[in-house]
């Protein structure tokens, strides 16, 4: 019985060798490292129009870009009730939960498993048959000894994949801020294109009673009254759509507030909206660390790159260590209460020898996902540099273009006032006047679509540029403010005139 048991703690102890040697032999795992791959930025975005310095527009959180107190109030309520970020949220919490998934199989797996049975046999041939229980209960131990590193670059790609989601959130978060603030843009545009509608109306209702005295005084014509009356009916129509506008605009917001629709208050008016003074676009090679989806197209690189390195180990054989310990007895109470009577430690090693050629396909595919990734993150650096230069040149445009525009709107307002003028004193006919009025209202709407323009040019490059990429994600709602606060002073809720 010494014997049995000598021998017995021999084979532990070799088993237990065996698995320190091969813990101690698990040193770095198969497969290529990651290394970020060569880049190229440009010295400076091409048409910048300043010089190129360190400071950005990214580095500004978004509620001093944006300074109209109502659309930073829109921006934190979307930032709390957007149902895409919060998907994208959800998903990060996903993609965390894998990692451990992942990394679980690095730990021994530990289980139970029982059983109870009653079954009749013939001992004995011409003895009666026996009826007897038989119970057992053990515990079971498995571990995957991680040799060659399968395991850890598994671990690797997926938290690679949950960096990649992390990414693509703030993303999210950034082009919702970006959105919210185009739509609003846009929405206050849109108002003073139905200002501008309201005026005309006026104008021609004005200049369709002057034409008609004239008539009915024997002085004017039928012709000029009608020309008039058609005018005054042309720019009502404009009325209903543009409203019809507004609304829909105003739905596309509540959508991105995660809201019913219904309307949306507004602050400061088209004029009054200002810009930061300076927007330096900062260092182009700045772009890797602030843009997102330059960071998650880097992360899916190094989760293809880890991928790799599980197709390798599949190559190698899988060394394991199995364990059992437990109890059997026919009686219940003696499985837990007698000492064990069943134990076993099995060490095993498989790994293949022919597979039709399946592990090699299957590396050369992880390789060429590997490359589809490398490419597709120089693909995104050139997306951004050109975003970037694209946005620096049509903001430096607009400035010329909204000046062009004004000195437009005045030299048409005058016109009216000077056609009115000579046509009261019988100096110009009356299509004179209605040609200077038809000139006036669309230079006014071209004037607010290339205001509008300008503040929508500030946010697309505070998009392009990866704007807020400093800002604590805890910090994103913008300032301390609750979405019951009242309408700040100066601001009302904005009513469509009837």
């Amino acid at each position: 019985m010494s014997i049995a048991r000598a021998s017995r703690k021999r084979g532990v102890a070799s088993v237990a060798a065996l698995v320190c040697l091969l813990v101690f032999a698990a040193g770095c795992p198969v497969g290529p490292n990651y290394v970020r791959p060569k880049s190229d930025p440009p010295p400076d975005y091409y048409g910048q129009p300043q010089p190129v310095e360190i400071e950005s527009l990214a580095d500004l959180p978004w509620w001093e870009v944006f300074s109209d107190p109502v659309l930073q109030r829109l921006v934190t309520e979307a930032v709390q009730n957007n149902y895409d970020l919060r998907t994208a949220v959800a998903r990060v919490e996903q993609a965390n939960a894998l990692v451990g998934v992942a990394r679980a199989p690095l730990l021994p797996q530990i289980g139970y498993q029982g059983a109870a049975s009653r079954q009749r046999a013939t001992i004995f041939p011409g003895q009666p048959n026996a009826t007897y229980d038989l119970f057992s209960g053990a515990f079971n131990l498995a571990w995957e000894i991680d040799v060659w590193g399968r395991i850890r670059r598994a671990t690797e790609a997926a938290q690679a994949e949950m960096l990649a989601t992390d990414a693509f959130r703030r993303g999210v978060m950034l082009t919702l801020v970006s959105t919210v603030a185009l739509r609003y843009f846009e929405l206050i545009e849109l108002d003073r294109e139905l200002e501008i509608a309201y005026d005309s109306v006026q104008s021609f209702r004005d200049t369709l009673q002057l034409f008609t005295r004239r008539y009915e005084g024997g002085v004017g014509s039928k012709l000029q009254t009608e020309r008039a009356a058609a005018a005054l009916y042309q720019a009502e129509a404009s009325v209903p759509t543009l409203q019809a506008q507004i609304v829909a605009k105003e739905n596309q917001l509540n959508v991105l507030l995660g809201r019913n629709p219904g309307p949306i208050p507004r602050g400061k008016t088209l004029v009054q909206q200002t810009m930061p003074p300076q927007t330096p676009p900062g260092l182009p090679a700045e772009l890797l660390e602030r843009r997102p989806d330059v960071q998650q197209a880097e992360q899916t690189i190094r989760s293809a790159n880890a991928q790799v390195g599980v197709a390798v180990a599949s190559f190698f054989p899988r060394i394991g260590l199995t364990s059992l310990y437990g109890g059997q007895s026919t009686e219940l109470a003696d499985v837990v209460k007698g000492s064990a009577n069943i134990w076993n430690i099995v060490g095993s090693i498989g790994g293949p020898i022919f597979t039709g050629g399946q592990l090699l396909e299957q590396y050369y595919a992880q390789v060429a996902q590997w490359e589809q990734a490398k490419l597709q993150w120089e693909q995104t650096l050139i997306t951004a540099f050109s975003e970037v230069s694209s946005t620096l040149v049509a903001q430096e445009k607009l400035v010329d273009i909204v000046a062009a525009q004004q000195k437009t709107v005045a030299a048409y307002s005058e016109s009216v006032r000077l056609s009115l003028l000579r046509y009261n004193q019988g100096l110009a006919n009356y299509y004179e006047v209605l040609e200077a009025q038809q000139l006036l209202y669309p230079a006014e709407n071209a004037l607010a679509q290339a205001q509008r323009n300008q503040l929508l040019a500030v946010v697309d490059l505070y998009r392009a540029l990866g704007g807020g990429w400093k800002i604590p994600d805890a910090d994103w709602n913008g300032p301390d403010a609750p979405n019951d606060a009242p309408v700040p002073e100066g601001t009302t809720p904005w009513v469509m005139v009837p």
